[in-house]
């Protein structure tokens, strides 16, 4: 299985770029993604319709060794998933149909969920950052129109002390 193609190297704490070419790359950007995630870390996605936000998470899913299939949540708004082993559970969120900020998902107890959980926001943007000064951001890129292309650019930023240190690079490897 090859790797998602590297854009540009970056320092600790820096934002990565990558070109992934497939869904199986997709899937295995979050497995390699979910060897840097622990309890407490909040992860937005954001990209367009289709571009590729619940394979990826489903990829964090496989790597985080969770139970049950990771699926779009957007009918259900949140789902957890609770560890197989030692791991964080995942709690995975779809913001797509929620209007306001963060008071609007209070009702999800995310702030409760976060220290021992994963928190995975798709759609997340401009609702969820005052859950954590820690976030990971995670933008997909897709062609837009009539395009059977897969072809998605990935850029993952850490924002904060917790991603200042991690080597975000190291998912490309």
């Amino acid at each position: 299985m090859e790797a998602p193609h590297t854009q540009s190297p970056a320092a600790p704490g820096e934002t990565v770029r990558l070109t992934v070419t497939s869904p199986e790359q997709m899937r295995e950007l979050g497995r390699s993604l979910a060897k840097l995630l622990r309890p407490g870390d909040l992860v937005m996605l954001n990209g367009e319709l289709g571009a590729g936000k619940t394979t990826l998470t489903r990829g964090l899913g496989e790597g985080l060794g969770v139970r049950g299939a990771v699926t779009s949540p957007t009918f259900v708004i949140a789902r957890v998933h609770p560890a197989l082993g030692d791991g964080p559970p995942l709690v995975h969120v779809d913001a797509y149909r929620l209007g306001g900020g963060l008071d609007e998902m209070e009702d999800l107890d995310l702030d409760v969920s976060l220290p021992e959980s994963v928190i995975v926001v798709e759609w997340g943007e401009g609702k969820v950052e005052d859950l954590s000064d820690d976030r990971l951001h995670v933008a997909i890129h897709r062609a837009t129109g009539d395009t059977d292309d897969d072809v998605r650019q990935v850029r993952l930023t850490g924002i904060g002390a917790r991603w200042h240190a991690a080597d975000l690079a190291a998912v490309a490897a």
